[in-house]
């Protein structure tokens, strides 16, 4: 709430993003991007309005229901990459394989790891770990579980433009590869355009 009145975030939005598609959404700093990052993934709650992820309300599960349906369909690659600092690289991408009682999460991950070129360095904290070579452990780790759908916020938000587009090459490479379905925030002209299509917002509004 903002005094007596409600604070709108999101208003009619509506859109379906079918299985292997790739979107973009765009937007101004403030125009809601992120949040309807997050409440597409289950993360926030709406006030009103519903979410269908392969064919299930997110928002009539709990909490639990919808922790579930994320381990089982979804990766998510964030801007400030979310590695656990006391893992080294190969822990954090064994890690969402361990949380499902994966028997072969070591090797999984060690190919993971090897995808995104990151062998020799897989036994290394983040902290001694360049901000490129963070982000692409975090593609490792969103990617090992061959998600459906991945989601990725401003996925080279803390990167410098020469690092950001590696980052951004193997991200697409990696997603064709797996047919994944692909959904980005970004505030990047030029990614926005490699994606399939593209949702723009202004002020918590589809505009194109």
């Amino acid at each position: 709430m903002s005094g007596d009145s409600p604070l709108v975030i999101l208003q009619n939005v509506t859109f379906a993003v079918e299985a292997g598609e790739t979107l973009a959404i765009v937007g101004a700093s403030g125009s809601g991007k992120s949040t309807l990052l997050g409440l597409l993934a289950g993360l926030d709650m709406p006030s009103g309005g519903k979410v269908q992820l392969n064919g299930k309300d997110l928002f009539t599960l709990d909490e639990d229901g919808r922790a579930r349906l994320r381990g089982e369909l979804a990766g998510f690659v964030f801007q400030s990459f979310q590695l656990l600092p006391a893992l080294n690289a190969l822990e954090n991408v064994m890690l969402p394989l361990e949380l499902t009682g994966a028997k072969d999460a070591r090797q999984r991950a060690e190919e993971s790891i090897a995808q995104v070129g990151l062998t020799s360095r897989a036994h290394h904290l983040p902290k001694h770990l360049s901000g490129g070579e963070q982000q692409r452990v975090a593609l490792a780790r969103a990617f090992v579980t061959r998600p459906r759908i991945l989601f990725a916020d401003e996925p080279t938000g803390n990167l410098d433009a020469a690092t950001g587009a590696q980052v951004i090459e193997l991200m697409l490479e990696l997603n064709r590869a797996q047919g994944t379905t692909l959904i980005l925030v970004t505030h990047d002209e030029a990614l926005a355009k490699r994606c399939g299509k593209q949702l723009r917002l202004a002020a918590g509004q589809v505009v194109q």
